[in-house]
C-alpha cells in the first residue's frame, strides 16, 4: 500500500512469542495463548542487540510518532503504518496539582490521540499492520466503544473490510463515531465479556484477524507506547508515580513493561516507578484482588455509568495486580457520582475534558491522595486516556436551563454585572 506504510528494517529475528506462564516460546503466528499451558503469549525482544542500536539523539531526528520506538513493537515486515498515531501531549497539571496539593503532577493526554481520540488508537494501529502482515484481508474486535471507533476508522483508512461488535446498552456517541466509517457494526444483547466470548469464537471458524483475541499479543504491544513517551517527554527520566484507568488490565501491565524495557535497552535511568490502578466502584474485579490479595480475579457484572472499563472478567487482571504490588503501589476505586465529579474538575482546571474513564482517574488520583497513598511531592503521571465527547451525556446537566437574554446591552449587564451568584472557585471544590 504505497503512501501507507513506511518500510523500516525487519526486526522479526529478533523477536519471539513467548508464553508468560510457561515460558514456552511458540511460532510468531496470529495466536493469544499458549499451546501446552493456555497462559498468555507475548512478544519479547532481544534487548542487548537492541540496545547497542539506540541513543537518546537518535530519536531526536524520528518522526513525532509511536512508530519512533519501531525497534521495541512488533516487527512489521511490510512497513509501519505512516498515520501520526502517538505522541500526545504531556501537560504540567499546575492547576490541578494545586488542588490536590500536588505540585509536580503531570496529565498523558491521550484525548487528542489521531484520529479517534483515544489510547486504542495506539494497539489498533500495531494490529492492523500486523493482520495486513499475516494476510488477513478483513478484522474485527470486540469493544466498549474505543477500541471500536479506532478500529472502523483505521480499518477504512487501509482498506480492510472490519467487523465490530459491541454490548446493546454502549453509549449513542460512541456507536456514532464507528458507524460512520466503511465497518460492519453488530450489536450484542449482553456484556462486554459475552461479546468477548463470541469473538473468540469467532477467531477459530473463521479468517479473520480479531485484534483482542488472535492478534492480541501484537496488538496489546501498542499501549507501550504510552509509557515510553512519558519517559521521552520527562527527559528520559520514569516518574515516581503513575495513575492508570484499568479495564481488561492491559494498559496498565504494558506501561510498566515499557518502563523497563527502556532500562534494559539503557535510555532510561535504573529506577522504578510505583504503579497505580483505577476502576470505577460498579466494575473493580482488579481493584478487589489488589486489596484482597485473592490469588485469582474473581468476575463482576458491571453495574456502572463508565462503559469503557466494564469488563467484569479482565484477561490480564491478575498481572495487572501483579504489577502494581510489585512497585509499591495500589489500587482504588470510586463511584459514578465522584467520576462526574472528576470530569468536570478536570475540565475547569487544566481545560480538558476526558471521558468517563479520565474522571475515574482522576478520582482515584484525588482519593489516594486524600488515603495518603500517594506522595504528594513526587513526579506523578495520570493517564487520561479518551475524549470527553464520547460520553458527553454524563455532563449534559452543565447545559440545561441555560439563561437567554434579549440582544441588548442592558439585559446582559443585568444578568451578568447585577448577579449575586458567586462562582465558587475550584479550589474549594
Amino acid at each position: 500500500m504505497e503512501g501507507v506504510f513506511l518500510i523500516m528494517e525487519s526486526q522479526v529475528m529478533n523477536q519471539i512469542l513467548e508464553c508468560t506462564s510457561c515460558g514456552i516460546v511458540t511460532e510468531y503466528k496470529p495466536e493469544t495463548v499458549c499451546p501446552e499451558c493456555f497462559g498468555p503469549l507475548e512478544v519479547t525482544y532481544d534487548y542487548e542487540s537492541i540496545r547497542g542500536r539506540l541513543s537518546r539523539e537518535a530519536f531526536a531526528a524520528r518522526p513525532t510518532t509511536m512508530w519512533r520506538y519501531h525497534e521495541l513493537l512488533p516487527a512489521i515486515d511490510g512497513g509501519v503504518p505512516e498515520t501520526p498515531v502517538g505522541w500526545t501531549p504531556l501537560i504540567k497539571a499546575r492547576r490541578l496539582g494545586q488542588v490536590l496539593g500536588m505540585p509536580n503532577l503531570y496529565i498523558k493526554n491521550d484525548a487528542v490521540n489521531f484520529p479517534t481520540l483515544s489510547f486504542k488508537d495506539r494497539v489498533v494501529t500495531v494490529a492492523l499492520a500486523k493482520a495486513i502482515d499475516f494476510g488477513f484481508d478483513t478484522v474485527a474486535c470486540a469493544s466498549t466503544g474505543n477500541l471500536a471507533n479506532a478500529m472502523a476508522a483505521q480499518a477504512s483508512m487501509l482498506n480492510l473490510s472490519s467487523v465490530i461488535l459491541i454490548p446493546q446498552d454502549l453509549e449513542h456517541q460512541k456507536i456514532t463515531a464507528t458507524a460512520c466509517y466503511d465497518t460492519r457494526v453488530v450489536k450484542v444483547n449482553g456484556t462486554y465479556d459475552e461479546v468477548n466470548r463470541l469473538c473468540s469464537e469467532l477467531a477459530y471458524r473463521e479468517e479473520i484477524g480479531i485484534v483482542n483475541v488472535n492478534l492480541r499479543p501484537y496488538y496489546s504491544e501498542g499501549s507501550k507506547t504510552v509509557g515510553f513517551e512519558i519517559a521521552e517527554q520527562l527527559g528520559w527520566r520514569l516518574p515516581d508515580q503513575v495513575v492508570v484507568p484499568m479495564a481488561g488490565g492491559s494498559l496498565i501491565s504494558k506501561i510498566d513493561k515499557g518502563f523497563k524495557e527502556l532500562v534494559k535497552v539503557g535510555l532510561a535511568e535504573d529506577k522504578s516507578a510505583r504503579i497505580y490502578g483505577a476502576q470505577a466502584s460498579g466494575c473493580a474485579p482488579i481493584t478487589d484482588l489488589v486489596k484482597t490479595g485473592a490469588k485469582q480475579v474473581t468476575p463482576v457484572k458491571p453495574d456502572t455509568l463508565v462503559k469503557s472499563l466494564s469488563i467484569g472478567a479482565p484477561a490480564d487482571g491478575l498481572r495487572a495486580s501483579r504489577v502494581i504490588n510489585g512497585s509499591g503501589g495500589w489500587a482504588e476505586d470510586v463511584s459514578d457520582e465522584e467520576v462526574v465529579e472528576s470530569i468536570t474538575l478536570l475540565a475547569e482546571t487544566e481545560g480538558i475534558f476526558t471521558e468517563a474513564a479520565g474522571g475515574v482517574t482522576v478520582g482515584v488520583t484525588r482519593k489516594l491522595v486524600e488515603q495518603g497513598k500517594l506522595n504528594r511531592d513526587a513526579v506523578t503521571v495520570i493517564c487520561i486516556t479518551g475524549n470527553g465527547l464520547k460520553t458527553a451525556d454524563l455532563v449534559k446537566h452543565r447545559a440545561a436551563e441555560l439563561p437567554l437574554i434579549e440582544p441588548k446591552y442592558s439585559s446582559y449587564s443585568e444578568l451578568v454585572n447585577n448577579n449575586e451568584e458567586v462562582r465558587i472557585s475550584v479550589g474549594t471544590i
